[in-house]
């Protein structure tokens, strides 16, 4: 009997410590309660229940098309979560990148319909990527219009890595070569044009790291060679800032192009 007494106590004791796990982790949520529509709130609870995170903190990146927050996976690491804006989404620039995209068959332009493929198309993209070698935030997990991948920074401190445009670089020569044969990777070996490339979406943490690639198109889609050459311009235009001297954009997108063709 007594020993039938304290199996039955480690129960009810595992059972309260589930509990209070359980409310401490709900409350950790409630820091997006009020920012975030309730439909994408169910699902970051159905990715609590599951498991995949354990807790979500304050926001690392804020824009117009989706915010970025530090999270916790279940075993405490930190994780990145990309939750798109659904109910204000601006979504008319999001049909040019994916309407022919044969990985998204019906493309329908409500944002309800539209933002959930296009968080799927960053997952996609963002695992092109990686599977290529190219320095990119791996994927974990996409569900409706949140993203849930490697957070980039200092993982001890818990400090997000900067815009590559917020830090000295120690050889703008050496990065620019860098983000050109990142460039390059993407079109032969990923299939995939990043299209909005710039400054804003390179983070650095000792070497480049291409971030926001929902946008990124492939390499047979209509204007991929006009957004490999805006791509290439642009970051010859911050490096040009840098006193760093550049090949002809024209000149360095046909030879990638060239490249790719092979």
């Amino acid at each position: 009997m007594k020993r039938a007494d304290e199996q039955h106590k480690k129960i009810i004791s595992e059972l309260d410590r589930r509990k209070q796990k359980r409310r401490k982790d709900v409350d950790e949520f409630k820091v997006v309660e009020g920012v975030i529509d309730s439909p994408t709130l169910k699902t970051l609870y159905k990715l609590l229940n599951q498991g995949t995170l354990r807790a979500l903190h304050g926001a690392i990146s804020t824009g117009k098309e989706a915010n970025v927050y530090r999270g916790e996976d279940a075993d405490g690491k930190p994780v990145a979560v990309k939750i798109y804006r659904v109910s204000t989404a601006e979504t008319d620039f999001m049909l040019e990148y994916i309407v022919g995209d044969p990985r998204f068959k019906r493309v329908k332009r409500r944002s309800r319909s539209l933002i959930p493929q296009w968080a799927t198309k960053e997952f996609k993209n963002l695992m092109r990527y990686h599977d290529a070698g190219i320095r990119v935030p791996k994927p974990i997990v996409v569900q409706r219009n949140v993203l849930i991948m490697e957070f980039i920074g200092d993982t001890k401190n818990n400090l997000a890595a900067p815009l590559i445009k917020n830090v000295e670089i120690p050889s703008p020569v050496k990065t620019f070569n860098e983000i050109i044969r990142i460039i390059e990777t993407g079109y032969t070996k990923a299939g995939l044009v990043h299209a909005d490339l710039s400054e804003y979406n390179i983070l650095w943490l000792g070497k480049p790291v291409v971030i926001d690639v929902s946008q990124a198109v492939l390499i047979g889609h209509d204007y991929a060679k006009k957004y490999l050459f805006r791509d290439i311009q642009n970051i010859i235009n911050y490096f040009t800032k840098l006193g760093v001297e550049t090949e002809d954009p024209e000149v360095i997108a046909r030879h990638i192009i060239t490249v790719g063709e092979k």
